[in-house]
């Protein structure tokens, strides 16, 4: 991978003129061109983000539960797998795994996905309210695939990181990560696709239930 990148980069660099990466001042003056570079024309957001964010959510086919605080996660979790004649065991990120799970009834094991695991339960980095998605960060402790490959995906998010708009989320996360993670996936409720005749079906690629859990405070 790194052999490619570098003929890759080798490429454009030819292409550009150049036969080096720029030096240090040049690269110095396009980082701070883009830290400052003003946002785009956004429409009016004159709306409560967390009830916004509900909203939309709801509209994508996906279902949200609400409490107070994080020890309440287990419980709503085991509640919603039960209504839902669901396993009470899912695969769930390593960042989850000091919860009580066992007091709810859930067995929960810290692990990447494999294909047969039927439920995967994630953090998130934050979410959207402008379009109800949730935007969810690849890394050791939070494997992208548990929320690909089970066929539930259950998603923990605090409200304190519910912001307006994707612009506010790449902001975000520039300020806090530098730049991003090999991988940014965004989640707008369950895998769909209308590829076959214009029929909606869920599930085609990835997870055909998206759960949402609202913590609204600690």
């Amino acid at each position: 991978m790194s052999a490619a990148r570098e003929q890759i980069l080798a490429r454009v660099r030819a292409a550009l003129g150049r036969d080096g990466p720029l030096p240090g001042a040049r690269a110095d003056e396009m980082r701070a061109y883009m830290a400052q570079h003003a946002a785009g024309p956004r429409p009016r957001s004159a709306w409560d983000p967390v009830a916004r964010f509900r909203d939309r959510a709801l509209a994508l086919s996906s279902t949200v539960d609400e409490v107070e605080t994080m020890a309440s996660v287990p419980d709503a979790i085991a509640r919603y797998l039960e209504a839902n004649a669901l396993p009470l065991k899912a695969v769930v990120w390593p960042e989850l795994e000091g919860m009580d799970w066992k007091s709810a009834g859930v067995q929960a094991e810290a692990r990447k996905a494999e294909g047969s695991d039927l439920v995967g339960i994630t953090g998130t980095y934050c979410a959207v309210a402008e379009t109800g998605s949730l935007l969810l960060l690849s890394g050791g402790a939070t494997p992208a695939s548990t929320s690909l490959l089970p066929e539930t995906h259950i998603a923990v998010v605090p409200v304190a990181r519910i912001v307006r708009g994707m612009e506010d989320a790449w902001a975000l996360l520039r300020s806090e990560r530098g730049k991003p993670p090999r991988a940014t996936n965004f989640v707008s409720g369950p895998s769909r696709t209308a590829d076959i005749e214009q029929t909606l079906v869920l599930g085609a690629h990835g997870p055909y239930r998206v759960h949402i859990v609202l913590v609204h405070g600690v």
